[in-house]
């Protein structure tokens, strides 16, 4: 299937997304890909489908959506795939940009070094760059990359891209059960260096291609919010895996407080001053930490509230 949804994202509202790469064809092997192990690792571009096809699929799905009344915010480059080894993206962009609705691509960053990628990027409304490490052997036994590829070639072509680009600019980090040591700090200076509108970290919630892969502890996923935050003045969301509405106000105390500590964690004045609102009292957040929902943590200081990892509460 080449084009399909309109779904919802967190990141783009109302997506409709293009599958414009065969599984799995990749210049990476992650050890968390949701979609599996690759199968053909590559680095060159080159032609995978026709991009008629490409613009005459997706044409299809927004006349549906139309004749449907259902609302599409984004067309999303989001395959099987590391969508830039499409040699011909610029094609289907200047096609499908004849539809009037905004164009987003999630890309694993690891062509970016390219100028012919970063060209074809900058046609982009939306483009989200993954950013797992910035040292070569974590970056190596995480995102598993092709040979060929340079660390710091990627790195370079991220802030080069940056540097030029006018659309809207996000990254996803995705933390795993590894031994980060400083790491996270270096990953948080550079998100200073590349400024994105907002930095997103994410943790695997489906099966991932290696069974040994988890999610990091709570503790990790939080120092990452703080040192990220530190150098983005905030502008950075957590994408955990909550399967509710993060932005709509329940009515419901509990659910706000879990809907809000899924996207970001609240430190407890906050939350205080969320329970006041509500009429509610602190007996709300102590069942929800006896339940193993909401978990309490400790930066400099300050007790912050998170909402425990889908993977991590009890039975």
């Amino acid at each position: 299937m080449i084009a399909f949804g309109p779904v919802p994202s967190r990141r783009l509202g109302r997506s409709l997304g293009i599958n414009n790469i065969p599984d799995k064809v990749c210049s990476y092997a992650c050890l968390y890909c949701q979609i599996g192990r690759t199968l053909k690792m590559e680095v060159e571009r080159r032609a995978f489908y026709e991009p008629e096809l490409i613009f005459e699929e997706v044409s299809k799905k927004v006349e549906e959506a139309e004749a449907a009344g259902e609302r599409i915010d984004y067309i999303t480059f989001v395959p099987d795939g590391e969508p830039t080894l499409d040699v011909n993206l610029s094609r289907e962009v200047e096609m499908l940009k004849t539809l009037g609705i905004p164009l987003a691509i999630l890309t694993n960053s690891s062509l970016i070094w390219r100028e012919d990628v970063r060209v074809d990027l900058f046609e982009f409304d939306f483009v989200s760059l993954k950013l797992d490490a910035v040292s070569e052997p974590l970056w190596r036994r995480i995102d598993r990359p092709h040979k060929s590829l340079s660390l710091e070639k990627i790195l370079d072509g991220m802030l080069a891209f940056a540097e030029g680009f006018g659309g809207r600019l996000i990254t996803e980090t995705m933390l795993v059960n590894v031994d980060y040591g400083g790491e996270l700090e270096k990953i948080a200076d550079f998100l200073g260096e590349l400024k994105p509108e907002k930095a997103y970290i994410a943790v695997p919630t489906r099966p991932p291609a290696e069974p040994w892969v988890e999610p990091p502890s709570e503790e990790t996923i939080h120092l990452a919010y703080q040192l990220f935050s530190e150098r983005l003045g905030g502008r950075v969301e957590y994408l955990i895996g909550y399967e509710g509405n993060a932005f709509a106000s329940t009515g419901n105390v509990e659910e706000d407080l879990l809907s809000i500590t899924a996207v970001h964690p609240m430190r407890e004045e906050a939350v205080r001053e969320l329970l006041r609102k509500a009429g509610a009292d602190w007996d709300v957040v102590e069942r929800l930490l006896r339940d193993g929902k909401l978990i309490e943590l400790e930066y400099r200081g300050r007790r912050f509230y998170m909402r425990a990892l889908p993977s991590r509460r009890k039975p």
